[in-house]
């Protein structure tokens, strides 16, 4: 009889009613959802009362005492990653952490020891990476045809896109705005399709202009008075083996687009834009452009969960590694740093995994 995974869910907000639970129960028979979490007792029922989800806590630490479970997704505020999972980890539970990793580079650091100690499988909620794009894309990288990946550009801009629900500007909860909400999908979607090359040196700058006044929301209206992130960031990486990345996010900024999420890969034998995927490639004296006559369609949450889940039964290296997360977590705050400094930040080279 096919192994049955025990899943426990840390936080009853939206990332966790309306993607993680739904994609779960996807997986049949595979998995259990056997309990929840929240601070807010009542949201904590609420969520189990509309999946029939047995067991209900206001505390994690009560939940790992009283329930058996072999894996969690952590679905709360930023600031709360780090415990949830040290918990988690120590309870001898697989992890699924919703994005960024952590609010510093000494949390996620020792995420990833915790998760080496106790032998358990951790990874970060990156889903863009299970995009059709994002596949065939590496594909094309790992058969040479981009050749040496030596600069890129990631874009993640919004025209007025400040979320009007959550914590999302919140700086003491979130660490941050834009950058550390959605620059970071796509700065990890770049640095995945790159290898993962070590960060060296980050120069970043953030503005604050839209978001601490009122304005139009195309996203719900946002508590603009108490406003505590930047609305945009802008930023230069540059890695350990000579390759560079330019930076741009905003929740909020004057362009064109209500939102744009892409990825510019440039290589000496080809490069990319990923969201359409557009390869470009100089073959036989001329210069050309390829497209994919067809994707397939994906709901690229499903696919990160479902991995996830077939990772913890068949005990395989998920996608998302504990050291990648260091790394970008290393990029996220030499970019605050930098931007509170007003000079470049040397990315410290002690990464204790």
């Amino acid at each position: 009889m096919e192994k049955t995974l025990r899943v426990g869910i840390i936080g009853a907000g939206g990332i966790a009613k309306d993607v993680h639970i739904p994609n779960y129960l996807k997986c049949g028979e595979k998995v259990e959802l056997a309990a929840i979490s929240d601070v807010v007792k009542e949201k904590a029922e609420q969520v189990a009362n509309e999946f029939n989800i047995p067991h209900t806590f206001t505390s994690y630490e009560e939940m790992f005492q009283k329930v058996e479970l072999d894996a969690v997704s952590i679905c709360t505020p930023n600031k709360f990653h780090y415990p949830a999972t040290i918990a988690a980890l120590h309870a001898g539970c697989h992890v699924l952490c919703e994005k960024p990793p952590a609010m510093t580079v000494k949390e996620a650091e020792e995420m990833a020891m915790m998760g080496e100690k106790a032998g358990k499988i951790l990874t970060y909620g990156f889903h863009y990476r299970h995009a059709p794009e994002v596949e065939l894309l590496k594909r094309f990288i790992d058969g040479g045809e981009l050749g040496d990946l030596y600069a890129a550009r990631v874009t993640a801009m919004r025209r007025r896109g400040i979320p009007g629900w959550g914590v999302f500007t919140n700086k003491e909860l979130q660490g941050g705005g834009p950058l550390i909400d959605i620059g970071v999908h796509m700065l990890d979607t770049a640095l995945y399709l790159m290898g993962y090359p070590e960060p060296d040196t980050v120069f970043g700058v953030t503005y604050q202009k839209l978001g601490n006044r009122k304005g139009v929301g195309l996203m719900g209206s946002w508590d603009w008075e108490n406003f505590s992130v930047e609305d945009m960031a802008r930023g230069m990486i540059t890695f350990k083996n000579g390759a560079s990345i330019i930076l741009e996010t905003a929740f909020a900024a004057n362009v064109e687009k209500a939102d744009e999420m892409n990825v510019t890969l440039m290589g000496d034998k080809g490069g990319a834009d990923v969201f359409p995927l557009k390869i470009y490639q100089e073959k036989h004296e001329a210069l050309l452009d390829i497209t994919p006559a067809y994707l397939p369609k994906a709901n690229y949450h499903e696919l990160e969960l479902r991995r996830f889940v077939d990772s913890c039964l068949e005990d395989t290296t998920p996608l998302s590694t504990p050291k990648q997360g260091v790394y970008l977590q290393q990029i996220i705050n030499g970019l605050y740093e930098s931007a509170l400094k007003g000079e470049a930040v040397k990315i410290s080279e002690n990464v204790s995994i």
